[in-house]
């Protein structure tokens, strides 16, 4: 609080350390007239009275409180103000800061836990949306194999931004996708045809879903998928043979682009 005392008036600095207010603020309050000092010394500095005092202790405390400087010149200048009205309005606003920011909180542990687990849905909700031949475990190993690659962190923020039911939506487009592999293969559609081709687009385009794949990453997939023994499973579980043929037709493919699956390199 203000000190009758100060006959002599108070420094710019010692304003300062009083009121907790930075010089600089004084100085622009000065500037834009909302609280000018009353005295000047011989050399031209700056002195507040008792009266000055009181008026920036009335300012800092609006200001704390959050209010603009226009309405806090409303509030501390015109007595028709209605102060108690200023201060509700300004409740408002901190209210809705507040829900932004819890909003914001709950967006940080979801992409928290997006990086940590991945997936965000219990074993129950991905059993019911991923089917039988889903395995639970599938996450986590991914995220030990991947856990420190671009790839895991573009599929962390996909994942933070999903709930189930766009999760049934991609993972609707994959049963589609394997489905139409198992009945392509079933026809005899040879590897590098126009029609493997486009399911080879078909599976980079569904597969982006989870992370960008590029045509040498898929060859890297492919290999993946018939090599390693629950790929494989999952893939022939769809139709027998369904990993061995997915894989010829995604190299075929490359070959059509100029690129050589046996020197492909994850990207």
């Amino acid at each position: 609080m203000p000190d009758p005392t100060d006959a002599e008036g108070l420094t710019v600095g010692q304003v300062s350390a009083r009121l907790g207010v930075t010089v600089r603020a004084l100085h622009h309050w000065d500037e834009i007239g909302l609280a000018r000092p009353s005295l000047r010394t011989p050399a031209g500095y700056r002195l507040y009275t008792a009266g000055d005092l009181e008026r920036l202790h009335r300012i800092a405390v609006y200001r704390e409180l959050g209010l603009g400087l226009d309405r806090i010149r409303a509030v501390v200048d015109d007595w028709a103000t209605d102060v108690p009205g200023a201060l509700r309005a300004q409740r408002a606003q901190v209210a809705e800061r507040i829900e932004h920011l819890r909003q914001l909180g709950a967006g940080l542990d979801r992409m928290i836990d997006a990086h940590e687990r991945g997936l965000l849905l219990t074993a129950e909700q991905q059993a019911a949306l991923f089917g039988p031949r889903w395995n639970p475990d599938w996450p986590a190993e991914a995220r030990e194999r991947y856990g420190d690659t671009t790839q895991w962190r573009q599929y962390a923020e996909r994942s933070a931004a999903r709930g189930p039911e766009e999760w049934r939506a991609v993972a609707d487009a994959m049963t589609d996708l394997e489905r139409a592999l198992g009945d392509a293969m079933d026809a005899g559609v040879r590897p590098g045809s126009p029609e493997a081709n486009d399911l080879a687009d078909r599976h980079r385009e569904v597969f982006s879903s989870y992370f960008p794949l590029t045509r040498r990453m898929q060859v890297c997939l492919g290999r993946m998928y018939e090599t390693d023994p629950g790929f494989a499973a999952h893939y022939d579980g769809v139709r027998p043979g369904l990993a061995g043929w997915f894989r010829r037709i995604v190299d075929a493919a490359a070959r059509a682009h100029g690129i050589d699956p046996e020197t492909a390199t994850w990207e």
